[in-house]
């Protein structure tokens, strides 16, 4: 007869893979496997490979007091480590009830917990991430057995290719929202549309110039300008890119210019398709990018960065970054609260510094340095 913990294989295998997008990853999954194992607690430690790395412990069930002494740094007197990789092992065939007895692990950790077993598996994805997979019994239960093994033995696998799809997608995670920051710190807004032209995603400032409805609006999850005849127009550069991308002819990009009616600067549109990759079908891919620029939007170049980039003083530093921003030198002296004559003179520094001739030459410089890249960005609502 086949048994429940059998019964509840495919279940489990199933949540494990389920885990890998859920927040904590694999919670469904632990909390399916103490029943049929009999398990009081069920645990994951996932650890980078780099010595001293922090460490993630996903744990379900347990008495919290003994969790969080664990988590608070009694972890480090665990004997029940260094497990041969993928294979499952009771702690009382790991280390002899002898030397368990007279381990720091158990006089401070299970004896106090009430903890009498562990099984668990060693689960390395090289050069991403170590993984402790953990079972644990309390006092007034048998220790972990055959039929306990096996089926660990069976789920053992799937957690690994589990484990490193994870840090797969946490490495296309940080990755995105780098370049994410990157963009935000850059002031420019960014839509993503989906394979039908709807609104997928917005970055902070494309979301804030939405709001200000000042010759852009969303309207039933579609991008509008403030005229009919513009709407159209940026519908047909949109329609031009999908199109372009289905037929797999190279990709082009669209501009386009958005007049405010409150009379400030006008914005400017780049329509333009996101690379797919040769697998990279469904409607929830990204297809089209929207960037929007914002003339009255500086990007905001970091003082400091300045300084330490082109070894400019505090006062050079902040006369570039007023130049920068469309200041004269007269209304920069104002700005510092100097008079020009010391303003041309830090002006002189810059120039020899930067090895630039014209205050036009330092506006480029300053504006395409990697000082706009300095400061922390926003993070995303």
């Amino acid at each position: 007869m086949e048994s429940t913990a059998s019964r509840a294989l495919p279940g489990l295998i199933e949540a494990i893979y389920e885990g890998i997008l859920q927040d904590p990853p694999w919670q469904d999954f632990l909390t399916g496997l103490r029943e049929p194992l009999g398990a009081d607690i069920a645990a994951i430690f996932l650890q980078p490979p780099e010595p001293g790395s922090r460490v993630v412990m996903l744990v379900e069930g347990g008495r919290a007091e003994g969790i969080d002494s664990y988590k608070r740094g009694q972890f480090v007197f665990d004997p029940f480590i260094d497990l041969p990789d993928g294979e499952v092992v009771t702690l009382h065939e790991f280390i002899s009830t002898e030397a368990l007895l007279d381990s720091d692990f158990y006089r401070l950790t299970m004896k106090p917990s009430g903890l009498y077993d562990f099984l668990g598996a060693d689960l390395r994805v090289p050069g991403e991430f170590e993984a402790r997979f953990r079972l644990a019994r309390y006092e007034g239960k048998p220790r972990f057995g055959q039929q306990d093994r096996e089926l660990l033995g069976l789920i053992t696998p799937h957690l690994q290719r589990a484990i490193r799809i994870h840090a797969r997608l946490n490495q296309l995670s940080s990755e995105r929202d780098l370049y994410a920051g990157a963009v935000q710190q850059l002031s420019l807004g960014t839509i993503l549309l989906d394979g039908e032209g709807r609104i997928q995603q917005l970055n902070p400032l494309a979301r804030e110039l939405l709001a200000q409805r000042d010759g852009l609006s969303l309207v039933d999850g579609r991008l509008r300008l403030n005229s009919s005849e513009r709407s159209a127009a940026l519908q047909a550069a949109i329609d031009q890119v999908l199109s372009n991308q289905r037929q797999a002819v190279p990709a082009m990009v669209e501009v386009i210019r958005v007049p405010r009616p409150s009379g400030r600067a006008d914005l400017g549109l780049v329509v333009r398709a996101v690379p797919r990759g040769h697998f990279s079908e469904g409607v929830a891919v990204p297809a089209v990018a929207i960037f929007i620029s914002d003339p009255e939007r500086q990007g905001g170049a970091d003082a400091e960065v300045l300084q330490r980039l082109f070894d400019f003083t505090q006062a050079e530093a902040r006369l570039a970054l007023l130049l920068a921003d469309g200041y004269s030198l007269d209304e920069s002296a104002a700005a510092i609260g100097v008079t020009r004559n010391t303003v041309r003179t830090h002006l002189r520094s810059i120039f020899t510094k930067t090895g630039v001739t014209r205050q036009t030459l330092l506006v480029r410089l300053v504006l395409n340095s990697v000082a706009a890249l300095g400061q922390p960005a926003d993070e995303e609502a």
